[in-house]
């Protein structure tokens, strides 16, 4: 038989490939986002099944929109048994989450003979797919997340795993009835995408008559034991892509099978890495015709078989027109595998036939044997090579037979085994560069922690040194720990509150506020008079003040002390919170106002006109006076803590169940114990503060625009977002407790700019808890960015249809469609602990939460540096085909005006308890 010329191969081959037009795909809109209830370290000894949820989601899901798998903190993990994807649904799986298939053989019974599955047999294929697409158009499965069959866990029932099991089988030569990872059946236009597919119990993806599919940036991950682990079989399917893959598996990468149902064509495998497994491989099914394959710019390390085809007389057929382009091998046993004796015992008479293939630009640049056989004289092997090389030992270990082969346009026959052929000796350069490593699940670090040299920036002298708009800030060097407030040991008093003591409205007084009124005063003929530093003491004498406390600008600073240094004998409190009417406010409040200068009326007549006195309004004591100071003083907001009577300002109960009555949580509300508003090198020494949600507020007066407070030897309360706000505060050897028994607790809540050098700094501090039942079981977080002020979120998938959630000046939101402006995209938050004592109520694998739940409008992602922020911004100009980072004016990289502002959220030197702390010795305690 004549060799065709080289002309006659290319003509034939250069036709070969996916007849589609294949792009990169898109992720599918969301229709609806499941959030995990379980952590992966959990999956083993788990008892919960996502199977109803997450199919009732997918039914209900209209066609052309996906059902998103998130994940809820640490909690990352679904577990289910067979699911099957609609036509025209998708389901969608976030980077950090995991959908694992169930252990539980019972739950993949095909039904025609029950508990077949998860047995060896003398019949095979007894259990469904984990996942079955069937009879569908235009479904997928979209990443990043992983799924994972779980072969190795022990199945449920049983003392092997599933691929124990198939082992078994081989050795006992019978069937492993296990279940398959996907399967693809009978449909169209298919797409996988980012995903990641691991552990499969057997084949992890086939498809079976599919016309349209594409595989776009998969990695499949499976360990070279197991048994039966193909990564993608396309059988008797057409117009197949997989590109921009990573595969290694424990058989074929990937293995093109004309089967009984017909022929598969019109296949392109481009730009892919394989490691582990059995190689790029056709067959060994060719009965039903492979034609029309493209492999191009393809690496392979570690298979046993490189390109390889095989069939035999069982199972034999025509394979043609199949072209491998830019192909580099290496640490392969056969890097060329095309064999017509796949099975050298098989019986049958469909003789497989191999013709019009093409290899160009194909290197082996390690030691492997080539494989070159046709059937016989009468259907030879008809193989072109251009370029092709291998090692130079390769060439002695042969197997050439039935074989017409053109060489770099040398013809060559080979009809008798005892031939060699001749090819060129590949040089070392060759396939530089083209080998990649295999792709490592990429983990976000979620409780990062700063080197020695970062935490040097975090020192008192470093973070309170800057103050003033964000990454334009100032400096202003100050060590408050050098102040009188904490060196000094008598303190002198200009005033004094003590209600034993006759008031003359002079020197001593009965209110705190009328104190701070008359130090106001002072100050300004005192600021007239003198130049120079100056500063007003007031000494409280220990009691307890009902009242609030109102600090304006003041022109000398102010310091509240008491000398009893039992901070709990010297109380200020209020019972007040954010949903109060503004009619009861004036009720329990106006009356201390009354004879006060007019800045302080200023700020009661800000709150008392409003409908409901919100979270600004709720505060116990309201501060912007620079410099101002307090010392050995306790400031509670008693909301939710203790009884009020309310009938006199909320008669025949008008102020419904929001006013209180009695010391029993009916409802959640914000009551602030102290808000810190715009006042710069604020200092609080052994100062308590009580509350429950929203403690302590430190707020700046403009976005962007940071001050500073200093907290020492304190102690802050209560049980969510206790400690939120935008301004630059340290926390140094203080106490900060959660209490309570919320479901889920967060001590911070920052929202500091993007710019600001520094959020909140706790140093030497003692994180503790009150022992409630989730407490004990470690359910609570150290901080989630509060996305301020936000009305859409363009970082979670929102079930309405349509939305968007666009940039803009300002922001909205009217269903659907929201905006959202920078201002609000740059409240990233920040907050460091450093040589902090962590209590065991703190979540260890995730101490720093998301904003809200995924799916939520109020969603934001923990950012944790500033890479966050902006792969945050890339994935949403993903989403939305839109540019973010060039809407919002950037210039990439991003430089921050000083190293610590690009850390977001990180730790140093901090011991986390095992167990709870069973008693915190603290001295304002």
């Amino acid at each position: 038989m004549c060799a065709l010329p080289f002309s006659s191969f290319l003509s034939a081959a250069s036709f070969a490939q996916d007849s589609r037009q294949v792009i990169e795909p898109r992720m599918p809109a969301v229709c609806t986002v499941l959030t995990a209830t379980q952590a992966a370290k959990d999956v083993a000894e788990s008892t919960i099944v996502d199977t109803q949820k997450i199919q009732a989601a997918l039914d209900q899901c209209p066609q052309g929109q996906a059902v998103q798998l998130a994940a809820n903190n640490e909690r990352d993990s679904f577990i289910a048994g067979p699911l099957r994807i609609p036509s025209g649904v998708s389901l969608r799986i976030d980077r950090e989450v995991i959908l694992y298939a169930s252990t539980d053989p019972s739950l993949f019974e095909r039904g025609d003979k029950f508990g077949a599955c998860g047995v060896n047999a003398e019949k095979g294929r007894q259990c469904l797919p984990f996942i079955r697409i069937e009879d569908a158009k235009s479904s997928g499965l979209y990443g990043p997340g992983t799924i994972d069959g779980q072969g190795a866990a022990l199945v449920k029932g049983k003392t092997e795993s599933w691929w124990q099991m198939a082992r078994r089988a081989q050795r006992e030569n019978n069937e492993h009835n296990v279940p398959r990872l996907i399967e693809v059946n009978r449909s169209q236009d298919i797409t996988f995408y980012q995903l990641r597919l691991q552990n499969s119990p057997n084949f992890h993806v086939t498809l079976n008559r599919v016309d349209g599919f594409t595989a776009w940036a998969v990695v499949i991950d499976t360990p070279a034991t197991s048994r039966n682990t193909d990564g993608i079989d396309p059988i008797s399917s057409r117009n197949i892509t997989v590109a921009h893959s990573y595969i290694r598996t424990g058989d074929d990468n990937i293995a093109i099978k004309g089967g009984s149902s017909g022929v598969v064509e019109n296949v392109s495998i481009l730009n892919n890495h394989f490691y582990s497994g059995h190689g790029m491989s056709i067959g060994s099914e060719t009965n039903g015709g492979v034609r029309n394959v493209l492999v191009r710019d393809l690496s392979m390390q570690g298979t046993t078989s490189g390109l390889r085809i095989k069939s035999d007389v069982s199972r034999g057929g025509v394979v043609e027109h199949i072209r491998y382009e830019n192909v580099c091998l290496k640490d392969i046993k056969r890097p060329i595998d095309i064999d017509t004796h796949y099975n050298p015992k098989a019986i049958g008479r469909s003789v497989p036939y191999y013709r019009d293939i093409v290899m160009e630009n194909v290197h082996s640049l390690s030691p492997g044997q080539i494989i070159l056989r046709g059937y016989d004289a009468q259907n030879p092997l008809r193989l072109q090579m251009k370029q092709v090389s291998v090692a130079a030992t390769s060439l002695a270990t042969q197997t050439v037979a039935f074989a017409e082969i053109n060489v770099d346009g040398r013809p060559q026959s080979f009809l008798e085994e005892s031939k060699r052929i001749e090819l060129p000796t590949v040089s070392e350069s060759t396939c530089a560069g083209k080998f990649a490593d295999f792709p490592a699940v990429q983990k976000k670090d979620v409780r990062p922690q700063l080197t020695a040299q970062q935490s040097a920036l975090f020192s008192i002298e470093e973070v309170l040194k800057r103050v003033g708009e964000a990454g334009k800030e100032k400096l202003d060097p100050w060590n408050p720990l050098n102040d009188d407030l904490v060196r000094a040991s008598d303190l002198k008093a200009d005033y004094v509150v003590d209600r034993r003591l006759k008031a003359d409205g002079i020197r001593v007084f009965h209110s705190v506020q009328a104190a701070v009124n008359q130090a106001l005063l002072d100050g300004r003929k005192l600021q007239a008079k003198t130049a120079g530093n100056k500063r007003l003491w007031i000494e409280l004498a220990p009691d307890t003040y009902r009242e609030l406390l109102y600090v304006p600008v003041t022109a000398v600073p102010i310091t509240l002390f008491s000398k009893n240094e039992d901070a709990r004998q010297t109380k200020i409190v209020a019972n007040l919170h954010a949903a109060l009417l503004g009619r009861a406010y004036i009720s329990r409040f106006a009356k201390q106002f009354e004879s006060v200068d007019p800045s302080i009326v200023e700020m009661f007549n800000s709150i008392k006109d409003r409908p409901v006195i919100g979270t600004n309004g709720s505060a116990v004591a309201w501060i912007r006076g620079d410099g101002f100071q307090v010392k050995n003083i306790t400031i509670e907001n008693a909301y939710n803590k203790e009884a009020i009577d309310t009938s006199a300002e909320c008669p025949n109960s008008s102020c419904g169940a929001t006013a209180g009555t009695a010391p029993v949580v009916v409802v959640h509300h914000q009551a602030v114990a102290m808000m810190v508003e715009g006042a710069d090198k604020v200092q609080f020494e052994n100062l308590r503060l009580l509350g429950l949600q929203d403690t302590l507020y430190l707020r700046s007066t403009k976005p962007g625009l940071s001050v500073r407070s200093f907290f020492h030897r304190s102690y802050v309360e209560g049980n969510v977002d206790f400690i939120f706000g935008d301004t630059t505060a340290y926390f140094y050897r203080s106490e900060i407790k959660s209490i309570g028994d919320r479901s889920t607790s967060y001590v911070a809540a920052p929202n500091t700019n993007l710019r600001s050098a520094y959020g909140f700094v706790f140093n030497e501090c003692n994180f503790t808890h009150d022992g409630s039942a989730n407490a004990l079981a470690g359910k609570f977080y150290l901080a989630r960015q509060w996305f301020h002020t936000q009305k859409c979120t363009p970082y979670a998938g929102i079930n309405v249809p349509g939305y968007r959630c666009e940039l803009a000046d300002v922001d909205g939101y009217q269903a659907p469609v929201g905006t959202i402006s920078k201002q609000v995209l740059e409240t990233v938050g920040k907050v460091v602990i450093l040589n902090s004592r962590i209590g065991a109520h703190i979540q260890t694998q995730h101490p720093w939460a998301d904003w809200n739940k995924k799916g939520s409008l109020a969603f934001r992602p923990a950012q944790y540096a500033v890479a966050d922020y902006f792969a945050n911004l890339a994935e949403v100009s993903k989403e939305r085909d839109a540019d973010w980072v060039q809407q919002l004016g950037y210039s990439l990289p991003l430089i921050m005006p000083t190293p610590a502002a690009a850390i977001f959220l990180a730790e140093f030197n901090n011991s986390v308890e095992a167990a709870p702390a069973t008693s915190p010795a603290h001295p304002s305690k």
